[in-house]
């Protein structure tokens, strides 16, 4: 039987006379209130996770050609590299993914709960409120308005938009929807979504914390060691509470559904939902091995991401095992076909997620395309087929016909298979080639590709195959909206509201054993939860906690809770952590000026600001990076992925002004092999010198030293002598006059990169002091 057989559904009208008990099993019987589900607001969140995914699939591409033939910017600002792929891994994450977790749970918490949405209303501004969003994301970011912040680009007034709609509209009414169920127990996709809304509304609001510069311009309140620790914790478990707990909770109700079939173990799935909650929270660190930050932090990170392997696979194997019985349909059903292949990313991606976080693993595959193949197998495998696969079991439902095309659904998992594997596959192939050639050295100790571009120009042809498997991802996508517009054009013209029938939800004792139960109760207990469900429910602790919505929420913020705050604790109150350098001084204006050119450009998305204490980098780059460096670094920009040469030493290495002029003007001028884009635009756009002293007011509010800086007028004059000064080393060099040079944001963008590095090497200024307790 189907996991909410004789479950009912809910009345427009109707509304529980109880919401919250001592526990118990099952519901009472009672007057029957009747009730139909409002699936108005599933297919709007359905047909916008279709279209979004063309558009990211879409944007993907053309930024995996851009690799191949950087010429595909076409010369414009607003489709460089770094601008464009903040906006394909928004569009994919938050677009596509974000509205196929809002079918399902729009879709699934109506029928578990016996009870129509807590409110149509709040239903109808959670969907227009994240579609606006999404459309703030698509125009700010190609606009170069970014807080330079891996998964949390996005401005501050878009991030408070986005916990309105998050907590005030999606959260209330979910929560209002449990608290008015009429079915006492919260089965386990309900558990999943609880983390997931919870979680991620604390990941987004303490990932968000910034001082506002403008409308679309601020600065984190964290900086350096301790803002990239903050970033981690939000990026990874926003991988975790976005793209993991949402998506388990979609395979617990739908996989169950199209296998008819119930799922294989509860007791695995208890344990599975409280071991990955608690031990998810610990891991980001691991995106932090060998860099600045304190090596406990990241070991710690190692050690939980390594345990995460363990619930993660029970996970994969009580969905996999839930289709016993069942597996002659997965030959004949592409909806099946879709939820296995995408378990099984699942189980591959969280094999290797931990096997990538030990360290020694770690100092080959960090930077490199490995990471992207393993960020791709679980977003497109994982996530990406499980939502194909709930879309293509809804459309008939949803739109009360027979499916267009099961043929073409066939041609969709087919071609969106090879797809991807073609996709993870180069990319294998192009991460290993670039961690061995970096750290690669010859028979006299010397680094056996010591210029960079020696290994960008080997990719080549992985980039090609990773564009054709990119490519045959849309192309199912593309069959996809074909076989929703179709499945749509033949629809009824009225659609059948069902009514169903259901008693409210009223206390009961505890029952004290199986016997004490109704016969609806023993019927939905082993419909949900497996064959040895009935016996092992009554009278246990958490079948008692399923029955309280609230205390369970709370468990679960505590569960999470725990694990970010021993890792920041000390981050933030133990100075150690992160000891000062006497050296180190704050970027002047100018400086200030040029870094806000480079993040709002997305260079960080090709560039690291990282050496590791690993002897071939130390080799290439210089003396590795240290924790005292990035005190006054708000943002943080020490990357995650190396196309280009790291940047940390660059001052130092290459301190040429007229070659850093010319290479933002043609790289091929400098480098014919090169495949960065040229930025023709930052040597004719003039810089704003209206907001030189904002930035470093703002910048003094966050406690960096500026003095006197920060009277009126004595920024921009500073700025402007330093930009004259570098216009004349161009000039001198043999470059453009001084006059046409000077007021153009290249000067500043080339007066931070020449400040990169360079301040180990300075005489600390009178009367500075280093500490390091």
């Amino acid at each position: 039987m189907s996991i909410d057989a004789a479950a009912g559904g809910t009345t427009h009208q109707a509304r529980s006379e109880s919401a919250e008990s001592t526990g118990g099993s099952g519901t009472t019987q009672g007057p029957l209130e009747q009730f139909t589900y409002d699936d108005g607001i599933v297919r709007m969140f359905a047909f916008a996770t279709v279209l979004w995914a063309l558009v990211a699939f879409l944007v993907g591409l053309l930024i995996a050609l851009q690799l191949a033939f950087p010429q595909l910017n076409l010369g414009l600002e607003y489709t460089s590299f770094g601008r464009l792929r903040p906006l394909h891994t928004n569009a994919a994450i938050f677009a596509f993914a974000g509205n196929a977790i809002f079918a399902a749970v729009y879709y699934s918490t109506q029928r578990l709960c016996k009870a129509r949405m807590f409110s149509d209303t709040l239903s109808r501004l959670h969907f227009w409120g994240w579609q606006f969003i999404i459309v703030c994301a698509a125009l700010t970011l190609p606009l170069g308005f970014t807080q330079a912040k891996e998964y949390a680009e996005l401005e501050w007034p878009i991030d408070i938009l986005i916990a309105i709609v998050w907590v005030g509209f999606f959260g209330v009414n979910f929560f209002g929807t449990l608290v008015r169920r009429r079915e006492r127990h919260m089965y386990v996709a309900l558990w999943f979504y609880i983390a997931t809304i919870v979680t991620v509304a604390m990941l987004h609001v303490f990932n968000s914390l910034v001082i506002p510069m403008g409308l679309f311009k601020s600065y984190p309140i964290y900086a350096g060691v301790q803002d990239a620790l903050i970033q981690w914790w939000y990026g990874h478990n926003a991988v975790a509470f976005f793209l993991t707990t949402p998506f388990l909770g979609l395979m617990y109700y739908f996989l169950p559904k199209a296998a008819e079939r119930p799922v294989f173990s509860y007791r695995l799935s208890i344990i599975h939902f409280w071991s990955l909650v608690f031990i998810y929270i610990w891991a980001g660190p691991h995106h932090l091995h060998y860099t600045a930050l304190a090596s406990w932090a990241s070991t710690l990170g190692m050690l939980f991401s390594v345990m995460l392997w363990m619930p993660s696979w029970g996970g994969m194997i009580n969905g996999l095992l839930t289709l016993r019985g069942a597996w002659h349909k997965v030959t004949q059903d592409p909806v099946l076909k879709f939820f296995v292949v995408g378990v099984t990313f699942y189980g591959m991606s969280t094999f290797e997620g931990p096997m990538l976080s030990v360290k020694l693993v770690n100092s080959l595959s960090h930077y490199t395309d490995w990471t992207i193949a393993h960020v791709h197998a679980g977003a497109l495998g994982w996530n990406g087929f499980m939502a194909f696969g709930m879309i293509y079991w809804l459309l008939p439902r949803l739109f009360q016909t027979q499916l267009w095309s099961k043929k073409l659904a066939e041609w969709h998992f087919w071609i969106g298979t090879i797809g991807i594997l073609l996709y993870i596959l180069s990319m294998y192939a192009a991460g290993i080639t670039q961690g061995l050639m970096w750290r690669a050295f010859d028979a006299q100790g010397n680094l056996a590709f010591p210029d960079f571009v020696e290994t960008v120009t080997k990719l080549f042809p992985f980039y090609l195959i990773r564009a054709t498997g990119g490519g045959l991802f849309l192309l199912g996508g593309l069959l996809c909206m074909l076989n929703f517009v179709m499945t749509w054009a033949n629809r009824p013209k009225t659609y059948e509201q069902e009514v169903h029938s259901a008693p409210p939800l009223r206390p009961v004792a505890v029952a004290a054993d199986a016997d004490a139960q109704t016969p609806h109760s023993r019927l939905h207990a082993n419909t949900k939860f497996g064959h040895e469900g009935d016996k092992f429910l009554q009278g246990t602790w958490h079948r008692r906690l399923e029955g309280k919505p609230i205390k369970f929420m709370i468990w679960v913020l505590i569960a999470v809770a725990i694990g970010g705050l021993v890792e920041a604790v000390p981050m933030f109150l133990v100075r150690s952590n992160v000891p000062t350098i006497a050296s180190v001084q704050p970027y002047t204006p100018l400086e200030l000026a040029g870094r806000d050119i480079y993040i709002a450009e997305g260079c960080y998305n090709c560039h690291s600001q990282m050496i590791r204490p690993i002897f071939a980098e130390v080799k290439r780059y210089g003396d590795y990076s240290k924790p005292g460096e990035f005190v006054y670094d708000h943002p943080f920009q020490w990357g995650s992925r190396r196309i280009g040469p790291d940047l940390a030493r660059e001052g130092m290495s290459n301190p040429n002004a007229l070659w850093h002029y010319n290479h933002f003007r043609n790289p091929r001028d400098v480098n014919e092999d090169s495949v960065m884009p040229a930025y023709p635009w930052l040597l004719s756009d003039e810089i704003d010198w209206s907001k030189i002293e904002q930035r470093v007011q703002t910048m003094a509010m966050l406690g960096v030293p500026y003095g006197d800086m920060v009277e009126p007028g004595v920024a921009e004059e500073d700025a402007r002598l330093q930009a004259t000064a570098i216009a004349a080393e161009i000039a001198n060099a043999g470059g453009p006059p001084i006059d046409e040079i000077r007021e153009k944001k290249v000067i500043a963008l080339i007066a931070y990169i020449k400040r990169l590095g360079v301040d180990l090497t300075k005489t600390p200024p009178e009367g500075a002091t280093a500490h390091a307790e």
